[in-house]
């Protein structure tokens, strides 16, 4: 089978190649991937600049949708032909996977794979951040930053589908558009110095939630726009720089700052998790929620598909397919 493998730590030494079809073991079953769907961290994993440093070699790519080929013993639960989705540290940006069988779920009839693998991980992100860490309700206004991003675009649809009244936050007219089109009552450009003054306009009183993924210089201007009692959602650093928080600021604000770590929310509550999942992919598979966004590549050009994460200008999940005759294309 094919392989997108990297020997060291840098993305020089990434490569297609050809390895022996892995075998499942005791309670393991093997994929074959149909896709698989990219984030900013694969990219970062992929040049030991992670949280978390993989053994090398290292196959890239944790977002995967595919059939289940083969299971090993003791998998009963399972059979060859499921359609299952699944997120790992890696192995995705290949033609197979080896994974253990309590780590997949099954992809509702009807959902195209690509669809599954892009929203596994950030529907599912954006509905812990909401509903878990900020506690959103039906009376709250979110603010949303990074409003283009695909886990802000899920945040939007789920906080709308809640109730709540959302406003976006994006640094182009495309994405504070499509932003709209989810359901913000408003948004503004963020890129503005006076950017908050546009907030104001459409919540005079602050914002009861704001959910960050971009971290940098928006950190604390769009903190003091919180209302009292207010909850600021720490997702990301997509901006770059890793900002700070003068905490007299919380205090002021009577209002809370939270991290956001999805990991630590499957690895202790895995049951709850799984509802959560399965619940996310029924609601797209039934049209109560809009699939994302995605950018699609073929294996061939994976290197491409990881320098695509870190273009913060695109608009689209990056999704990578196996097949010889997949061309780059672009859909929602």
């Amino acid at each position: 089978m094919q392989s997108f493998s990297g020997r060291g730590f840098d993305l020089d030494s990434y490569a297609l190649i050809d390895e022996p079809l892995p075998e499942p073991e005791n309670g393991q079953l093997r994929i074959r991937i149909e896709a698989t769907a990219l984030g900013f961290v694969d990219g970062l994993m992929m040049q030991g600049r992670y949280q978390v440093k993989p053994r090398l070699p290292y196959v890239p790519g944790g977002e995967i949708a595919g059939v289940v080929d083969a299971v090993g013993s003791g998998v009963t639960e399972l059979l060859v032909g499921e359609r299952v989705v699944t997120w790992q540290l890696g192995g995705g940006l290949a033609e197979y996977v080896v994974v253990d069988a309590a780590d997949v779920d099954i992809v509702p009839g009807g959902l195209p794979m690509p669809i599954a693998a892009a929203m596994l991980v950030d529907y599912q992100t954006a509905h812990y951040a909401l509903f878990d860490q900020g506690r959103l309700t039906a009376a709250d206004t979110l603010l949303v930053l990074g409003a283009g991003g695909a886990v802000a675009s899920a945040a939007i649809q789920l906080a709308v589908h809640a109730g709540a009244r959302v406003i976006a936050a994006a640094s182009s007219e495309l994405k504070r558009k499509a932003a709209c089109e989810l359901g913000a009552v408003a948004a503004v450009d963020y890129t503005l110095p006076d950017w908050r003054d546009a907030l104001k306009k459409v919540a005079p009183e602050g914002v009861d939630v704001v959910l960050d993924p971009v971290g940098a210089n928006m950190l604390e201007p769009a903190f003091r726009s919180l209302c009292k009692g207010g909850r600021y959602l720490v997702i990301g650093f997509a901006g770059g720089a890793i900002p700070s928080l003068p905490v007299n600021l919380a205090l002021l604000k009577n209002a809370t700052l939270h991290g956001v770590d999805i990991r630590y929310f499957l690895a202790n509550r895995p049951e709850q998790a799984r509802r959560v999942r399965t619940a996310l992919l029924s609601m797209v598979a039934r049209g109560y929620l809009q699939p994302p966004a995605s950018i699609t590549f073929p294996l061939a050009n994976a290197m491409d598909a990881v320098l695509a994460t870190f273009d913060r200008a695109r608009r689209g999940k990056i999704v990578v397919l196996p097949g010889p005759d997949v061309g780059l294309s672009y859909a929602r």
